[in-house]
């Protein structure tokens, strides 16, 4: 008898808990395999990962989303690695929102600052735009996620593989704080969109000692006008860097163009320009210097410091379910010592041309396969180098 009212009282209890918690489950199945290199000597890479994924309203007025991922990596030796990527709790108020955990932040252009960080932010939309402040602290990632490498030490460390008889020491990415302040408004005075971000820097790999190590502050805007099927980006970011008590500045910037074209598809033709400041003799200005590496380009893929680039871009919608993409973009040193994979011979590194395919015949799954060259034989640097080339498969499926 006892037994009977046990399950009656839990048949009983059941539907109430499924009516006050309710949650979304998933899981994401992501793979990419790559083959390519130098000449004729190409390399094989393969990433993968298993994503399971949770969302659940809390309340009236919170929400939870968490993600994980089991990540298998294969260049040069194989690894199986765990990583904890987007795990957040918001909480919407009358027209604010508070989020904590480790969330997605970025600066306006993406050169100082993108990806995840652990941290708190509050928004607020006001009557002059959105108001947003935020921290977040680096050190508790898988560092090729957040691709730090501001100094020679760290850029060593991100090549490094991971060792589980180290873990500590060749897992998790540099110790640093970040702090920022945005606005944005979306149509000011009914004629363009602006952005601006006030972002902070400061280096806790070297507690003992701060003014040692490396901070840096950035101011950054970027305004958005559109006209028709034209709409103008232009941006620039001027960086304060305090490098082991001395104090330097570094400038970065970028215009670009996108049109809708007047075709029987939908396709869109995209023209950008970008400057990161070089290092100068005798002088504070520095080689721009970002918190995060956003590599440039799809082959070569310099980081964002003493570089300048110019890209044509394409992209059409063939059909409801198939895409196609090309870009060709030349990439410009501004000085000759801060990218020196090629040497110190001239300034033109050359061109890269890159094509992908994408392929979704149904919302659960998505193919994409790309391949292109870089050709450092149309710039003077290292005219006489290998071509570098590589060939890419992707594979996006939602198992559940």
């Amino acid at each position: 008898m006892k037994k009977i009212k046990l399950l009656l009282c839990v048949f009983l209890v059941l539907p109430a808990c499924q009516a006050v918690w309710s949650a979304d489950f998933g899981l994401l199945l992501d793979q990419s395999a790559g083959f390519g290199g130098y000449g004729s000597s190409p390399d094989f890479d393969y990433t993968g990962m298993l994503i399971p994924r949770l969302s659940s309203p809390i309340g009236s007025s919170g929400f939870f989303y968490a993600s994980a991922g089991m990540r298998a990596e294969y260049s040069n030796g194989f690894i199986l690695l765990p990583e904890l990527l987007r795990t957040e709790f918001s909480w919407q108020f009358d027209n604010s929102t508070l989020t904590a955990g480790r969330m997605y932040y970025s600066d306006p252009l993406g050169f100082a600052a993108e990806g995840l960080f652990d941290g708190v932010s509050y928004s607020a939309d006001t009557a002059i735009g959105t108001l947003s402040a935020g921290a977040w602290y680096t050190g508790f990632q898988y560092k090729k996620r957040a691709n730090i490498a501001m100094d020679e030490n760290e850029q060593k460390a991100l090549t490094v593989n991971t060792d589980y008889n180290d873990f500590i020491n060749t897992y998790f990415a540099p110790r640093r704080v970040l702090a920022a302040l945005d606005w944005y408004n979306a149509n000011l005075a009914d004629l363009f969109g602006l952005n601006l971000s006030l972002l902070g820097q400061f280096d806790l790999n070297d507690p003992g000692n701060f003014s040692d190590g490396i901070h840096t502050q950035y101011l950054i805007g970027k305004a958005t006008i559109p006209f028709y099927s034209f709409v103008l980006n232009m941006g620039a970011c001027f960086e304060l860097a305090q490098i082991s008590g001395s104090l330097n500045y570094a400038l970065a910037g970028e215009l670009g163009a996108a049109f809708d074209l007047p075709t029987a598809i939908d396709d869109q033709l995209t023209v950008l320009a970008r400057y990161s400041s070089g290092n100068w003799d005798n002088s504070s200005l520095i080689a721009f210097l970002p918190v995060t590496n956003q590599n440039q380009g799809q082959l070569l893929k310099p980081r964002f410091s003493g570089i300048s680039l110019i890209s044509l871009d394409y992209l059409a919608r063939l059909n409801s379910t198939m895409s196609a993409e090309g870009s060709s973009v030349y990439y410009i040193r501004n000085d000759l010592g801060t990218f020196n994979d090629y040497g110190s011979a001239g300034y033109f590194l050359g061109n890269e041309f890159f094509a992908r395919f994408y392929w979704s015949p149904v919302s659960d799954l998505q193919l994409n396969a790309g391949a292109g060259i870089f050709l450092p034989g149309l710039g003077n640097a290292a005219p006489a180098a290998d071509p570098l080339w590589r060939m890419e498969l992707n594979l996006v499926l939602s198992l559940y």
